[in-house]
């Protein structure tokens, strides 16, 4: 699948002159982003990229991007399900 998008003559010189390879910034770029929004996988991320999981974690932290943490809410998710199987379990 191709996907195109013009931009001023003057930017897309410019971003090729500080990435080289635009196409390739530009496919990372979205894809990281479909990432973060949690369209696609981890496992989809690496075949979008041509990529192994490793090298994916690599452009991950490249992009300042990491697993999330749990939050609050998780964690107290969490703390009542154990309280009650262990509850159950005497």
């Amino acid at each position: 699948m191709a996907i195109t998008f013009e931009l001023p003559a003057m930017i897309e010189e410019g971003l090729r002159h500080r990435f080289g390879n635009l196409d390739e910034a530009a496919k990372e770029a979205a894809l990281i982003e479909l990432y973060r929004q949690r369209k696609i996988s981890h496992y989809e991320l690496s075949q979008a990229l041509g990529i192994d999981r490793f090298e994916t974690e690599d452009v991950l932290k490249k992009h300042n991007v990491t697993e999330d943490l749990p939050s609050l809410e998780d964690l107290k998710q969490d703390q009542q399900n154990l309280r009650r199987l262990l509850g159950a379990a005497r």
